[in-house]
């Protein structure tokens, strides 16, 4: 057993090769010390807020590593940076998007990291790929509702499609 908590992180790209975004960001996050240990099939799925934008593909990686929950988000920074993400616009596309959805049942509500993620209830396009790979093990420490449990109550009417792979990427 691991000392470290589990961990689940929502990706997601809608710019470029999106296949390899995601491919490269899940590299990128493993050679700087976080262990994957599962992850979701990809989905293509329609932007949900932000400017008219094309679709992105979206997906949930499960993993372990020595990080704290701010040297984590600092590491997904610098991957969608390392990838050629831009912030321009909130909301906006990009080449890589990597939220930190749980880390174990830490809650945090600080300026710069909210744990769990505050829309995570509110979005099927990371509920589904969530609870492909851990429906009864990803349990949202504040709702007390496991992954399918929150997809079940899902809202959310936004399109998530199974995505057919295309070449090396993720």
């Amino acid at each position: 057993m691991s000392p470290f908590p589990t961990v689940f992180l929502g990706l997601g790209s809608n710019l470029g090769d999106r296949d390899t975004n995601l491919g490269r960001g899940l590299s990128l996050l493993e050679r700087n010390g976080f262990k994957v240990t599962s992850r979701s099939s990809v989905y293509e799925t329609e932007p949900v807020g932000g400017p008219p934008q094309g679709p992105f593909l979206n997906m949930v990686a499960e993993g372990q590593g020595p990080h704290t929950p701010h040297e984590l988000l600092a590491l997904c920074l610098a991957t969608e940076r390392a990838l050629g993400r831009v912030r321009a616009e909130r909301c906006g596309p990009r080449t890589l998007d990597i939220d930190i959805l749980l880390f174990g049942d830490v809650v945090l509500a600080e300026s710069d990291l909210t744990l769990p993620h505050p829309s995570l209830p509110e979005r099927r396009f990371v509920l589904l790929p969530l609870a492909e790979i851990a429906a009864d093990r990803a349990r949202h420490p504040v709702l007390g509702l496991s992954a399918r449990e929150l997809l079940e109550r899902c809202k959310d009417s936004h399109s998530v499609v199974l995505h057919e792979r295309q070449g090396a990427g993720a």
